[in-house]
């Protein structure tokens, strides 16, 4: 969960899982945050003597759950927002794969006063074309799986349906004021509003004018309360063709997808976050409605604020607004544990484009002794030009155009894992740069790694960690985001220390007992016309 600009990058390499990715946050670009955290503090205006990162955090809990967490900082009159749900897409039920990242859509869409013209008059029209709409899915899945396309009355009933459908439709949209909540924000002075779904998390983002907190705060408690489901169908089309362009029709989605899904049999993580196809095409506003009713309450809710406002006041505010939301109920739903994997997978992606591999082993998840250790690898194996990979593969061997690794894929708060990808250089094979990959973890096993090694790890993610902190919301993401994978921010003050910790018989230890070919999956990105020669192409090195 460490920035690094060598590593793999959500933006480019794995943008495969649409909203956990290229319309996202990352999950594991913040990390190393203790005595960091410290040090950002200071360059946000505190000085030496000034008080630590544990007394400048002022942290709040109201009766519904809603947990808030604050650091003034008055340089600056611009406050940043952070809202962190601990909800993603491993709380989705089979069948419904997708529905966290639709509703993140959705959630634009508006409340009862804002993103519409009037809706007493709205609310009907969309009461009854929801129904229609389910009954219109329903009877097309039947047809579509009968021969013949179904009887003369079964097409007449859909081509009924269909054209009330299309009436609702227009009825609808002559009440919908498009886009209006972020022109609301804009035309105050807000920035960087956006969100993103993830695996574990959902996150809601914001900087605007500190004198804006009263209308942010309205607004957010109107949409966290109130959220209307506007425009269901017309998303739901966008989020397919956002699935198509990320997954289907993009050779590193699609590879990331079919790897991962191959690495993962029983947990969620399988899954990609913006769905399968079919589940996103049968998705209805009453599934979406009791999804978000059933875990997007206040209580699996964390707000952090950074800037320029007065503790107290905020915390009036957030009880006058927030307060008044009731806590979702206890959910019994539980997410199935991983077994053990018993010998290696390999799948193939046949695809009009460059070859490349993916290579993951399964892992601890966060808070785990373990996971500390993989950072460090991370961090050994692909952190910057003097990194292991670069330095042999890259510049000694000339095997591979790129190569990177990720400690925590797809996310953190379940066992997880850490993945090698690359891209061969030609003439080179995907087979010649996986024996070499397998060989740089061997060495890993075999050889100690030196002092200095270990201590360019600490340097660069505390330099790192400096620069990505000097901002708010970097820091008002950190506190949210611990706050909703730990259970506790205070679990970033322990970080750097536990990782500064970790030695070389560490690295030896967790390199031997998870470096396993049966503990392993391999993804194969080929071209079409060269599948089978690719495929026939050797043993590579255990």
């Amino acid at each position: 969960m460490t920035i690094r600009s060598s590593r793999v990058s959500r933006e480019g390499y794995l943008a495969e899982y649409g909203a956990q990715q290229g319309n996202s946050w990352p999950l594991h670009a913040l990390r190393f945050t203790g005595f960091l955290l410290v040090t950002a503090l200071s360059l946000g205006g505190a000085h030496a003597g000034a008080p630590s990162l544990a007394d400048r955090v002022i942290e709040h809990k109201l009766a519904n759950g809603l947990t808030v967490l604050m650091v003034e900082r008055h340089q600056t009159p611009v406050v940043s927002i952070n809202i962190t749900f601990a909800v993603g897409g491993i709380n989705e039920q089979v069948g419904q794969t997708g529905i966290a990242h639709f509703y993140e859509h959705m959630a634009f869409k508006g409340t009862r006063t804002v993103g519409t013209k009037d809706y007493e008059k709205e609310q009907p029209i969309l009461d009854e074309l929801a129904l229609v709409g389910t009954e219109l899915d329903h009877r097309q899945r039947e047809l579509a799986i009968k021969s013949g396309g179904g009887t003369a009355d079964e097409q007449a009933a859909v081509a009924s349906l269909q054209k009330r459908f299309t009436e609702l439709q227009a009825q609808a949209s002559h009440y919908v004021v498009g886009n209006e909540l972020a022109l609301l924000y804009q035309r105050h002075g807000g920035v960087g509003f956006n969100a993103s779904t993830g695996k574990d998390l959902t996150r809601y983002t914001i900087s605007l004018p500190a004198n804006r907190l009263p209308l942010w705060a309205a607004v957010e408690a109107d949409r966290m309360a109130h959220p209307v489901f506007r425009e269901f169908y017309k998303e739901r089309g966008v989020v397919m063709e956002e699935r198509r362009l990320r997954n289907d029709d993009s050779p590193s989605g699609l590879l990331f997808e079919t790897f991962t899904s191959a690495a993962f049999r029983a947990h969620g993580y399988g899954v990609p976050t913006i769905g399968w196809e079919s589940d996103i095409l049968s998705l209805t506003p009453a599934e979406t409605e009791t999804f978000f009713k059933t875990y997007y309450g206040p209580n699996r809710a964390t707000i952090a604020l950074v800037g320029d406002f007065n503790a107290k006041d905020v915390i009036a505010l957030i009880e006058q607004t927030f307060g008044k939301i009731p806590a979702a109920p206890p959910s019994s739903a539980r997410m199935p544990m991983e077994p053990e994997q018993r010998g290696e997978r390999r799948v193939e992606v046949e695809f009009d484009a460059e070859p490349s591999l993916v290579i993951g082993y399964h892992k601890p998840a966060l808070g785990h002794p373990d996971d500390d250790v993989f950072e460090v690898i991370d961090a050994v194996l692909s952190d910057g030009r003097t990194s292991r990979f670069q330095q042999k593969l890259v510049r000694e061997k000339r095997l591979a155009a790129s190569v990177g690794s990720d400690a925590n894929h797809p996310g953190v708060r379940a066992p997880n894992l850490f993945i090698l990808t690359a891209t061969p250089l030609a003439p080179h094979t995907t087979a010649e740069l996986e024996a070499a990959m397998y060989e740089e973890l061997e060495r890993l096993k075999r050889e100690p790694v030196s002092p200095k090694e270990l201590e360019r790890v600490i340097n660069n993610l505390d330099a790192d960690m400096v620069r990505a902190l000097r901002s708010n919301s970097g820091l008002a993401s950190q506190l949210a985001m611990y706050q909703a994978l730990a259970g506790d921010w205070r679990y970033v003050l322990t970080l750097r220390d536990k990782v500064a910790a970790v030695t070389a018989a560490d690295v030896q230890r967790v390199a031997a007992r998870y470096f396993t070919k049966s503990n392993r999956t391999v993804g194969l990105l080929v071209k079409k016309s060269q599948g089978k020669a690719v495929a026939q192409g050797g043993e590579v090195a255990p």
